[in-house]
């Protein structure tokens, strides 16, 4: 016996108040739901103003209505959705009354889309896509995700897939049919020629350097240097908002603080960090130790030194082998030539060997139009092409990788004829395929996809 499961509402649209507020309802009992507040059903897929009313027929509010029988909705379910007025009491008002019918629940995050899921209405790359459009800040981001949403990885998934079955059926022919004169002797052959194909298309995707999960994470960039000379007022500069407190007063910034960006499009995370010294004090230990912690996790390290002092060294600095590491002169305004000309005028700066990549005033804004540009150009180059990348998951490459090497194991049984081992790789890569788009072993992962979704999607 299976169950029946509950139909479930929720309110799918943004923040109340709006003018326009979406409520969800999917499920075996949504028609009852529909009746009961309309008195009717409305044509499918066709847009229809009602009264909608309580079980008291009080009237709550004029909606559109939009009506979607199984399987032919988002969900593979009878599917209702109504627009109202995005008043508080008014989407108070339905959503108690729709709680009131027998049979309906409050969705959990992400449950429409597990059903869609669930139904086959979505792959598991389209509805992690769906997840990442979602989550989209920038431009990149929400081409990448509409992209895996579409199919890019999924689509590509299955028609591998399909070759495996094609491969591995012709050599369990071989094994199971070894005599029946009606099969042909060299069907080992083409199957390893599928599988060669296969693994140089996987290997291919894999030589793509992070590209997707980079573009997913974003660019991270810590902002590091001596107390005192002006981290924090940089970071606020580039926020184009006064994030961080800025104050003369040695070790104000305790703890890091981040900042998500949108540079030409491309997600930056700036995270300014506790000004390094000698010091006593436990707590602003504590941020120093931090600091250091996430200059070693950042893709480029800013050093922020002052302007004023030239000779002094960019001693301290903490940051992996191979991390970028830009050198920030701030306080142009205190030695440029922006001001009247005299002793300690100058338009660059040099440090120890080496020249400042960037002369700065957080102050004024001098200095910064290049050095935007410098960041906006190593945000590009730091997430590669323009295309959008089949693989933007750790879990996707994990899986691919697999996939790629059992390929690989097959291959190599080629010259010993055991058609066996051989078949026994084809089929765990195409399990790992399987695993890829949600068709077998997928439980450990659904819920920690599901649990990032919002209420009401």
């Amino acid at each position: 016996m299976t169950t029946e499961p509950d139909t479930i509402f929720a309110l799918s649209s943004g923040r109340l108040p709006a003018a326009i507020a979406v409520v969800r309802v999917s499920g075996p009992h949504a028609r009852d739901a529909v009746m009961a507040l309309a008195g009717r059903l409305p044509v499918s897929r066709q847009a229809t103003l009602a009264r909608l009313r309580d079980a008291d027929n009080e009237a709550i509010d004029d909606a559109l209505m939009l009506w979607f029988p199984a399987p032919h909705s988002e969900t593979g379910e009878d599917t209702a959705e109504l627009q109202l007025h995005g008043g508080r009491a008014v989407v108070a008002a339905i959503l108690a009354a729709l709680g009131r019918i027998p049979g309906l629940r409050v969705a959990e995050a992400g449950e429409f889309t597990r059903r869609a899921f669930a139904n086959g209405k979505l792959d598991l790359t389209r509805v992690e896509g769906l997840a990442d459009l979602i989550g989209a800040e920038t431009e990149a981001q929400r081409r990448q995700a509409f992209g895996q949403l579409k199919g890019l990885l999924g689509d590509n998934a299955e028609r591998w897939r399909g070759r495996l079955v094609e491969a591995l059926a012709l050599v369990e022919a071989l094994i199971d049919f070894p005599d029946e004169g009606g099969v042909p002797h060299d069907l080992l052959a083409p199957a390893l020629a599928i599988a060669a194909a296969l693994e140089t298309e996987m290997r291919a995707q894999l030589a793509d350097e992070r590209r997707g999960e980079r573009l997913r994470e974003g660019l991270m960039v810590a902002i590091t240097g001596p107390v005192n000379v002006g981290k924090s007022s940089i970071l606020n500069r580039l926020a184009r908002r006064s994030v961080a407190i800025v104050s003369p007063v040695a070790g104000t910034t305790r703890d890091a603080i981040e900042v998500h960006l949108d540079l030409g499009g491309y997600p930056v995370t700036l995270v300014d960090t506790a000004g390094m010294r000698d010091t006593g004090d436990p707590i602003e230990q504590e941020g120093m130790r931090r600091a250091g912690e996430r200059a070693a996790e950042a893709d480029l390290v800013l050093w922020v030194v002052d302007a004023t002092e030239p000779d002094a060294p960019p001693t301290g600095l903490i940051a992996p082998v191979g991390t970028a590491v830009w050198v920030v002169a701030n306080k142009r305004d205190l030695v440029g030539c922006s001001r009247s000309k005299g002793q300690g005028c100058r338009d660059s700066i040099q440090f120890g060997e080496g020249a400042a990549s960037f002369l700065v005033s957080a102050l004024t804004g001098a200095g910064f139009d290049e050095f935007t540009s410098a960041l906006r150009g190593h945000a590009a180059k730091y997430f590669g092409s323009t295309d959008s990348p089949m693989i933007t998951r750790k879990r996707h490459r994990e899986i691919l990788m697999s996939c790629a090497g059992s390929l690989s194991r097959a291959l190599a049984e080629g010259a010993s004829g055991r058609e066996d081992i051989i078949a026994e790789e084809l089929r765990l890569a195409g399990r790992a395929l399987g695993r890829l788009t949600g068709r077998v072993d997928v439980d450990e992962v659904l819920d920690v996809i599901f649990r990032d979704f919002c209420i009401g999607k």
